[in-house]
């Protein structure tokens, strides 16, 4: 069974947890912010089977009978909290599964633990029915609160609550992981911590990812041959383009990656710093060809790229401006 030993990069979390559980004291109430994938669940799970383990030590014994049903997923102390509509957590489902429940006292654990995920999908009215009960919880409730978003929730449910902010994982710890548990060669290791940012949950799903590989490489295969792309052949990509609409950040990011690498090489020389190895004699022969300002003008229009995606402003004409500004500095 998993423990508080097994988190990685996350310190300051697993400390506070940590004491948490030896203390006998825990808190009513803790929000964990940090990025989708990051873990929030993980530690959500580990820090509740943790409080409701019979031995009562600061981790998870694994063994006892408390440990088994919250590895099953079925401890009945242990609520995770439900709702119908994808998009928001509503009144009647914190009322019904928080807020009527807790008065009922715990069926065999210590504590009755409530994990909250997507607390950013949370309403106010929402937020407004649970604040009644964190500002008098029973001494045995336990509120966690999993967002990516802490500016989404209101200020009386933050200053009832201990604010955990997760934090990157240092690249070395990211691609050690994904060797060692994800069994991933050390290059594609070394692309997936490029895009994981720090991010070990989105760097296990990237180096298991066919869509992601399939993203890459056609990027790649457009990178390889725009600077000599005609206007018909730009718009024709950018078409093929809009079959990666729903992972456009993906993609982007590898652009980015790829002049990133362009430019370091240019700058250093040093083939280690480089992510991309396997497109050395490309980069290498950009690189020669490429001013230090084009290649800066492409990393802004990729900036601005993502800034006109977001804003919904129109995706093919956002794409065709930056892939002919791609082709003119490449």
């Amino acid at each position: 069974m998993a423990g508080f030993e097994d988190i990685i990069g996350q310190e300051h979390i697993r400390k506070q947890l940590e004491t948490a559980c030896t203390s006998g004291t825990p808190g009513h109430a803790y929000v964990i912010v940090g990025d989708r994938y990051s873990g929030k669940e993980y530690i959500a799970k580990i820090f509740a089977q943790a409080l409701q383990c019979e031995n009562g030590t600061d981790r998870p014994c694994g063994i006892c009978a408390s440990c088994k049903q919250a590895a099953a997923g079925n401890h009945p102390d242990i609520i995770r909290v439900s709702h119908e509509k994808p998009n928001s957590i509503g009144v009647d489902d914190v009322r019904n599964q928080i807020v009527n429940d807790m008065v009922i006292k715990p069926y065999n654990g210590k504590y009755k633990i409530y994990i909250i995920n997507e607390g950013e999908k949370m309403t106010v009215q929402t937020q407004n029915a649970l604040l009644k009960t964190l500002e008098e919880p029973p001494a045995y409730g336990i509120i966690l609160i999993l967002t990516t978003n802490e500016n989404s929730l209101l200020q009386t449910i933050l200053s009832r609550a201990t604010v955990l902010h997760m934090k990157p994982v240092a690249d070395k710890l990211v691609k050690k992981y994904l060797q060692e548990n994800v069994k991933v060669p050390s290059y594609k290791a070394d692309i997936c911590v490029a895009f994981a940012r720090g991010n070990i949950g989105k760097a296990k799903l990237l180096a298991s990812s066919e869509e992601f590989e399939n993203i890459r490489d056609e990027a790649l295969s457009l990178l390889r041959n725009i600077s000599s792309m005609d206007d018909a052949e730009i718009i024709a990509n950018m078409k093929r383009i809009g079959e990666y609409k729903l992972e456009i950040g993906e993609y982007l990011d590898i652009i980015a990656v790829w002049y990133r690498d362009i430019l370091m090489y240019k700058a250093t020389r040093d083939v280690d710093s480089i992510i991309f190895k396997e497109e050395m004699d490309q980069i290498t022969r950009v690189s020669d060809r490429c001013e230090y300002e084009g290649i800066e003008e492409i990393l802004n229009a990729l900036e601005t790229a993502k800034l006109r995606i977001r804003a919904n402003v129109n995706f093919d004409l956002t794409m065709e401006l930056l892939l002919m500004t791609i082709r003119d500095n490449s």
